[in-house]
């Protein structure tokens, strides 16, 4: 029974570094050839999947691109707005002077009211 259950748990570590060996870009995979982490996990099961994960696999966690992101390369948030300069937002400047000239008309009629009482 106890065999049986460390096959399996064998097994599924198997199948796993092999898989993210295998979907693992070429230019990514750290220390050795792609090919050769591919045999050393299939030869040495325990020990090269442990290799793997520790020495072969990249560092960090990869994102896949999203159609019309426009972020830094490894920082994909579909949905998220872009920073743009407040200078090239038409909209935006065009609230900014709506709102000067709402203040200044507010201004001036509070200073005539202040000056006619």
């Amino acid at each position: 029974m106890l065999y049986g259950l460390l096959f399996v748990v064998e097994l599924c570590f198997l199948v796993f570094c092999v898989l993210s060996v295998i979907t693992t870009p070429e230019g990514e995979v750290r220390h050795l050839p792609k090919l050769l982490w591919l045999l050393l996990v299939v030869v040495l099961p325990v020990v090269g999947g442990i290799a793997w994960l520790v020495a072969g696999r990249p560092q960090q966690a990869r994102s896949l691109p999203h159609e019309g992101d426009h972020g830094a390369p490894g920082r994909s948030r579909p949905g998220r707005a872009v920073a743009a300069s407040p200078d090239d937002d038409e909209e935006f400047l065009r609230g900014l002077a709506e709102r000067a000239a709402e203040q200044r008309r507010r201004a001036e009629q509070e200073r005539r009211r202040s000056e006619g009482a």
